[in-house]
């Protein structure tokens, strides 16, 4: 791994952490304002702290094109839109469903953005990812079927939603990122989605002021370090690692979830949950690992037929 690869890993991992603590801030956050609300609030401040970065950062580049300007904007409108999707219906999901279960529940993206590549651009990921969706299904049930009977939750539902929204965003990133400014195109994807929030939020919640401040500390972690560093670490990250290893860090957020959902908030997993969050999590492996074991198996192949 060269330098800049390594750099890159390091800045996702870092983002991985920060989003898994993010979890329990988003419901001890949802005790004092609705979903859109905090949202909303966390996202406007996040694009506010990225304003400066982004105008620091241009004054470093070349002046751009009319050309560059019209894909910047498109860029952060598309990216804001799918990011805005997607941290809504986690935000309502996790009214009714536990930090670290909705960890591993999110985590199914990195499973979704390969099967998505197939589907849109036709190129058959191999049988390693198949067995990883066939694993990741499983995982699925185990952790929101209860015992008692096929009976999905609506915050289970809500957040595979999420998950198929963050695929979007992580191709839509990676389709951009390598071609506008990383920290201009988290400052317009974080406008647009605290934008979008609060519209919502003025549409369907009661705003109540001393209930953003009673969320103050949760909105503070997840506006300035989960949003504005948390998805920056994103876009610079993948302009320096390939997409499946970028995935496979990223989707480390699913094990800080639960941790940190322990140490703050008291949750505890049953056992179902326990063996639904560790096939996820076989299913994430396989899924980034796939380009390595399909070589492999391709190989032997050879191997064996030259003999």
């Amino acid at each position: 791994m060269n330098r800049k690869a390594l750099r890159g890993s390091l800045l996702l991992l870092f983002g991985a952490v920060i989003w898994g603590a993010a979890f329990a801030a988003q419901r001890m956050g949802m005790d004092h304002v609705g979903p859109f609300t905090f949202s909303g609030v966390r996202m406007l401040l996040a694009g506010l702290v990225m304003i400066p970065v982004a105008a620091a950062a241009g004054r470093k580049v070349p002046e751009k094109t009319a050309e560059d300007r019209k894909r910047q904007r498109t860029g952060g409108l598309i990216c804001g839109i799918l990011l805005f999707a997607a941290t809504s219906l986690q935000q309502i999901g996790l009214v009714d469903t536990a930090a670290g279960k909705a960890g591993f529940i999110t985590a199914l993206y990195v499973v979704l953005v390969p099967v998505a590549g197939w589907l849109i651009l036709r190129n058959n990921p191999g049988r390693v990812i198949w067995i990883g969706v066939a694993l990741a299904v499983a995982a699925l049930y185990l952790l929101c079927v209860p015992d008692t009977g096929f009976q999905v939750e609506r915050g289970d539902l809500l957040l595979l939603g999420c998950a198929v929204c963050f695929t979007g965003q992580i191709l839509c990133v990676d389709h951009y990122a390598p071609r506008v400014s990383g920290v201009a195109l988290a400052r317009d994807e974080f406008l647009v989605t605290g934008g979008l929030s609060m519209i919502t939020a003025i549409l369907t919640e009661e705003i109540r002021w001393d209930g953003i401040t009673e969320a103050m500390i949760p909105i503070l972690y997840t506006g300035i370090c989960s949003g504005a560093l948390g998805y920056t670490l994103q876009i610079i990250g993948q302009k320096e690692v390939n997409p499946t290893l970028a995935s496979l860090i990223m989707c480390l957020e699913s094990v800080f979830a639960v941790l940190t959902g322990a140490v703050l908030l008291g949750e505890r997993m049953t056992g179902r949950e326990v063996l639904g969050s560790v096939l996820m999590f076989t299913a994430v492996i396989l899924a980034q690992l796939s380009p390595v074991l399909e070589g492999k198996m391709k190989t032997s192949r050879t191997e064996k037929k030259e003999d």
